[in-house]
């Protein structure tokens, strides 16, 4: 990220379709079409694993296993896996906001009939299948329970299964073998599917910055499969779990409730879990976006069982030799390091000393009490401007909640007659010397707080907004266009 470049944030499960959810077939590829002729670099997506309760893309049942409800369907009609008149009917009530319930439901019904015309002798799924066995065969093992228990998170399966009993766990594994082939097909398509989409953006000249949460669910295959690897007693109940302190977002903090690593156990093997981590998320993305770096530095340590993340403490994390084992492994590494929150020196250094680049939010910028480094008169070029992201609300829903005082600052420092705020943020980010500028779907259009797609600290109406067809107008592609070209920012 050492040129000028810019893009568009957008999850591709807000994408349009004609399913109630985004999903990685021919909108997606519009969506990359009209990046490309409006001069851009960068499509910046979350976090692609399989969501759970809350439906968050940080909340995930593996950090290796795909989504399945970002498979795309009328490839699979395409594909002759399915004809157009076996889909289920699914009404879809709202263009604009996901039912995942009705979704999902659907999806599954779906992937079901799919698979009955799916041949798996196939070269490609077996060749799928021996590559990632390492870690495929303990998920859709762990799915497949899952089903079995009527989807009670792992740790309150009966002992056999919570603690992994080897002979109770290979009876299932034939008892389960269709549900398990199940899951197998599930991932084998997800997978193809997604690399068909990033090989289209990259030969448009679209890189894909993915996104890796620092922590993986409690309710997770990872978690079942290494208790070991992180901070559990003897009954695989955890010790701590992670959040972040009081902040602009939350007076409570944060409570994550994520089982927090043992540091101390993956350095005993060079931290090979994560070394294979950052290695699978580059075949996956050309950028990978690391959420929460400042864990790496100190983590906020919070006892099992509290209600709110106050009573926490600061735990020093794995620092440089973790990223030493990485670099070390898998030479320099595209990394964007999210510094956001609590900043203290020693993240700072730690950023820097792996000369990886960091973020500034433009809408932390206009606090009119204080100095601080997201105004675009403080950046360094090595870093990220946004003007918000998935935890922010929209330009238009922050400013209209933003103290007078803030409000002034802001039309002042960006010589704005305020009819539209939205365009002056974002040729703020676009003037600034930040080598990469990238804004949420939302702000460039115009959108109100209802399209926020998270409220942190909040697992209700979240990850909902879809936007449509009709939104990538000719007009605003002219926009971003013009802007990214008057900037110096427009692909090369």
């Amino acid at each position: 990220m050492n040129k000028r470049a810019s893009g568009i944030l957008l999850h591709p499960t807000s994408l349009p379709g004609k399913y109630g959810m985004g999903a990685l077939g021919q909108e997606a590829k519009t969506f990359i079409d009209f990046l490309n002729a409006a001069k851009q670099t960068y499509w910046q997506i979350l976090p692609l694993g399989p969501t759970g309760y809350g439906d968050s893309p940080y909340q995930c049942f593996s950090s290796n296993a795909g989504n399945p409800y970002l498979i795309d369907i009328d490839i699979l009609v395409a594909e002759a896996l399915l004809s157009a008149e076996d889909i289920p009917e699914l009404i879809v009530e709202s263009e604009t906001r996901i039912n995942y319930g009705e979704v999902i439901d659907h999806k599954l019904k779906v992937l079901h009939l799919a698979i009955k015309n799916f041949d798996a002798s196939n070269h490609a799924f077996q060749h799928f299948l021996e590559i990632n066995a390492h870690w495929l065969n303990d998920y859709a093992l762990f799915m497949a329970l899952k089903e079995k228990f009527n989807n009670k998170p792992w740790y309150e399966w009966e002992n056999d299964y919570r603690l992994r009993n080897a002979s109770v766990l290979n009876e299932e594994r034939i008892a389960l073998k269709d549900a398990i082939h199940f899951q197998a097909f599930i991932q084998y398509t997800f997978y193809k599917q997604w690399n068909q989409l990033k090989t289209y953006a990259n030969n448009n000249g679209i890189k894909i910055i993915g996104d890796i949460p620092i922590y993986v669910a409690m309710d997770s295959s990872d978690t079942w499969c290494n208790p070991e690897l992180f901070q559990f007693d003897e009954n695989k109940n955890p010790v701590v779990v992670g959040g972040c302190p009081p902040d602009y977002f939350s007076e409570t903090g944060q409570l994550w409730g994520n089982p927090i690593f043992n540091y101390e156990k993956m350095e005993e093997d060079g931290f090979a879990w994560w070394i294979n981590r950052i290695r699978a998320s580059l075949a996956l993305y050309d950028w990978v976006r690391v959420d929460h770096f400042r864990g790496f530095s100190g983590y906020w340590s919070i006892p099992y069982g509290e209600l709110t993340a106050i009573n926490g403490n600061w735990i020093p994390g794995p620092g440089k030799k973790l990223f030493n084992a990485i670099k070390e492994a898998l030479g320099d590494i595209p990394i964007i390091a999210e510094d956001l929150g609590l900043i203290t020196p020693d993240v700072i250094e730690l950023r820097d000393y792996f000369n990886l680049p960091g973020m500034k939010i433009l809408q932390f910028a206009f606090d009119s009490s204080e100095a601080n480094d997201y105004i675009p008169h403080n950046y360094i070029k090595n870093c990220v401007v946004y003007t918000g992201t998935h935890d922010n609300d929209t330009i238009l829903g922050w400013y209209e909640k933003a103290a007078d005082a803030d409000k002034k600052y802001f039309l002042a420092y960006l010589n704005s007659d305020g009819n539209d705020i939205c365009k002056d943020l974002i040729r703020a980010a676009w003037a600034s010397v930040a080598n990469t500028a990238i804004i949420p779907m939302q702000d460039l259009l115009r959108l109100g707080g209802d399209a926020r797609i998270n409220l942190p600290g909040t697992t209700v109406n979240n990850w909902l907004w879809r936007m449509q067809s009709s939104d990538l107008s000719a007009e605003c592609l002219a926009e971003l266009a013009a802007i990214t070209i008057l900037y110096d920012r427009a692909k090369k």
